[in-house]
């Protein structure tokens, strides 16, 4: 009997163990942040500089350390001494100043070693009382519920922010249904010209364009119900590819909830894959290099023509008026995680 007895208990813990090699299994993969390493190659260079040209003022966004971003090594190579500064919302910003300059160009590069972290802020369960707006805002906050000169806050946008909050109580509410809306009324199509620009009024009536139109709908439309939101834009590292060509920028943004913070939204991401839109309701994936944050820019030090309606290209300056002549190129490289451990601080 006890043999019978000890079979039997074999039996059911190999029974028990199987069951549990089985939930390992099909378990979901690890909550760690997802983490990428990365050398990103930024060139610009001015040229058909008129002769006779007293100055050249060149500005060009220069990445910063964040929560979710490392700039384990930087290197900038110019003929010319550089200058970084601090602009507006933090902004880093790299100029170079050129008197009297004899050539007809002037290339920059600017080489990065990022690492770069999932941004991950989606545990909405966890929020035991969601805010429902009605609290003073912080005065830091307060810029993002202000207008943008393409994103005004005028009676069409409010009365449209109503309509798609319609019945929700909360900011989290509110701001899901103005991402749906986004989503439903939006497509990622850049042909033809008008996109690009981040105008809200553009987004609204043809419904199309590329990243910056839809984050210039989805900002407008969460300001107007009273959730701040703001922009950021950067380069998009291709997750499919080890290295390569780098075709042009990308940007997102964040919404605020009082008592749990800023969430990353990337829309335009979320279109492109429909199996990844709850996901991006809250995250940012690791694949990106973030270089400024706003519109409306006034660079550091200022630049003489208007403020810039956002900061990733270069800004070019020929005594004191606006230079279109600069070409750009943008490339990355994948660091193997032994290099990235040995590059960092």
């Amino acid at each position: 009997m006890n043999k019978r007895r000890a079979l039997l208990m074999l039996i059911l813990l190999a029974a028990v163990a199987a069951a549990a090699l089985a939930l390992v299994h099909d378990a979901p993969a690890s909550a760690s942040p997802q983490e990428r390493t990365f050398d990103v190659t930024y060139t610009a260079e001015v040229h058909d500089i008129p002769a006779g040209t007293k100055e050249v003022s060149i500005w060009l966004p220069y990445p910063q350390d964040d929560a979710y971003q490392k700039i384990l090594k930087a290197n900038v190579t110019s003929a010319y001494p550089t200058k970084i500064s601090t602009g507006e919302y933090g902004n880093r910003i790299l100029q170079v100043a050129v008197k009297n300059p004899g050539a007809a160009a002037i290339p920059i590069t600017m080489e990065f070693t990022v690492r770069r972290s999932e941004h991950v802020h989606n545990d909405f369960a966890q929020i035991s009382a969601p805010g429902r707006g009605g609290s003073p805002l912080a005065a830091s906050l307060k810029r993002w519920l202000e207008p943008d000169h393409l994103v005004p806050l005028d009676q069409r946008i409010h009365d449209l922010s109503a309509e798609v909050t319609a019945g929700k109580t909360t900011p989290l509410e509110k701001a899901r249904a103005i991402y749906d809306y986004v989503l439903a009324n939006m497509k990622y199509d850049k042909s033809g010209t008008g996109w690009g620009n981040g105008d809200i009024y553009w987004a609204c009536d043809a419904k199309r364009g590329n990243c910056t139109d839809f984050h210039a709908l989805f900002i407008g439309l969460a300001r107007a119900a009273g959730i701040p939101a703001k922009f950021e834009i950067g380069l998009p590292v291709p997750a499919d590819k080890p290295d390569g060509e780098i075709g042009g920028y990308h940007c997102w943004a964040e919404f605020y909830l009082e008592g749990y913070g800023w969430v990353p939204v990337d829309a335009s991401e979320a279109w492109k894959d429909p199996s990844r839109r709850d996901y991006f309701f809250g995250a940012h994936d690791a694949n990106r290099v973030q270089f400024s944050v706003g519109r409306d820019l006034t660079l550091a030090p200022p630049q003489a023509g208007p403020p810039l309606n956002y900061f990733i290209y270069p800004y070019i300056e020929v005594d004191g008026k606006p230079f279109a002549q600069v070409s750009r190129k943008f490339s990355f490289r994948d660091v193997p995680a032994a290099g990235a451990a040995a590059g960092g601080n």
